[in-house]
């Protein structure tokens, strides 16, 4: 087979190691998973690598992905608070979406009597990180109007962390969440049998045996496909972190020196650069840039390369103090944070090839 580059190279076996690995460790806690795919735009080999590794439930955040889902029987999340806009496509295409919006339960509710469907609701309740979710002080009012809407099953509540504030889960905002479960049922007697719990960041709860009894699902994206929690960016214990390595071939090798010459302005995106004068060096361009990757979040496996920056096209490298003697057409590998990994699987420049 023809490789083409740059390219994403990934490894079957180790996402379905990784996802069986997490699943064995959140069934020890009475935690279910839910396999999140948003990261790679949920291309089918992978979501299949997932769920041969034990997940039974699928989620993302765009509805198309689930739409192109439909030959897999196992039931689908939406993650993103669904627009009204698109109810019946929600309806259709997923079996259960986050909300936190009355108004839009209410146009999933008109959507599945249309459809002659029954759809499942998480309230999201936010406790803290100010991205998604109603206040707990508007909880139980809001609950009592939704359990009054035809075909719309109230099925659980839940909570996003980390994503936007920052915010780590803990025993004390995870622990609100499962007593906010408790104080419906008490209330209104409505029991609710999912308390979602989070996402990747609260994956050190769970190695580390704090997370709180009553928390019964997370939404596991990065913890799988990159083998780290996300809250404090630790290696899962026993998880591979080189499911996707990124590669990118060498189109120019020259000696130059380290500081341009000429008055310095703005580069193509804005910004005023830096320089450090190093004197003469050895520097490698690889075909690939800001319009295919997240420079930041991307990290040569050759310890010794040193990434200058790029342009849209291009990555700038240090390859002086590289053993190996590098010449044109060679490929350089690179591990990538999920910054860069998102952007690299949605990128239609960067091709993608499995192994297993």
């Amino acid at each position: 087979m023809s490789i083409i580059y740059p390219c994403m190279e990934i490894d079957l076996s180790k996402i379905t190691y990784n996802t069986k690995k997490i699943v064995s460790m959140c069934k020890k806690k009475g935690i279910h998973v839910v396999g999140v795919t948003k990261v790679f735009c949920a291309q089918k080999s992978i979501v299949k690598a997932m769920l041969d590794g034990g997940v039974e439930l699928i989620g993302d955040s765009r509805i198309d992905n689930l739409a192109k889902l439909k030959e897999f029987s196992c039931r689908k999340m939406l993650l993103r608070i669904p627009m009204e806009s698109m109810s019946q496509k929600v309806v259709r295409f997923s079996d259960i979406s986050l909300n936190s919006e009355f108004d839009t339960i209410k146009e999933l509710s008109i959507a599945c009597k249309k459809l002659k469907k029954i759809h499942s609701v998480i309230l999201m309740i936010d406790l803290g990180d100010l991205r998604e979710g109603v206040l707990e002080k508007d909880v139980i009012s809001l609950v009592r109007k939704i359990v009054k809407l035809e075909n719309i099953k109230l099925c659980g509540i839940g909570t996003n962390l980390t994503c936007y504030g920052g915010i780590i889960p803990d025993e004390k905002n995870l622990g609100m969440l499962v007593q906010i479960k408790n104080k419906i049922k008490s209330e209104l007697n409505v029991d609710l049998p999912i308390v979602s719990g989070g996402n990747s960041s609260s994956m050190y709860m769970v190695i580390n045996d704090t997370i709180p009894e009553g928390i019964n699902q997370l939404r596991i994206g990065e913890g799988i496909v990159l083998g780290r929690e996300t809250a404090y960016g630790e290696c899962i214990p026993g998880c591979y972190n080189d499911c996707f390595v990124l590669k990118g071939e060498i189109v120019e090798i020259k000696q130059k020196p380290s500081v341009p010459k000429g008055k310095i302005g703005m580069d193509a995106f804005g910004q005023v650069p830096h320089f450090e004068d190093m004197g003469i060096r050895k520097r490698a361009i690889i075909a690939m840039g800001r319009q295919d990757i997240k420079i930041d979040g991307t990290f040569p496996v050759n310890k010794n390369i040193k990434i200058l920056g790029g342009s849209s096209d291009h990555l700038i490298l240090d390859i002086t103090d590289c053993k190996e003697n590098f010449k044109l057409g060679d490929i350089v590998d690179f591990h990538v944070d999920y910054g860069c990994l998102l952007r690299a699987m949605t990128s239609p420049y960067i091709k993608k090839y499995y192994v297993s």
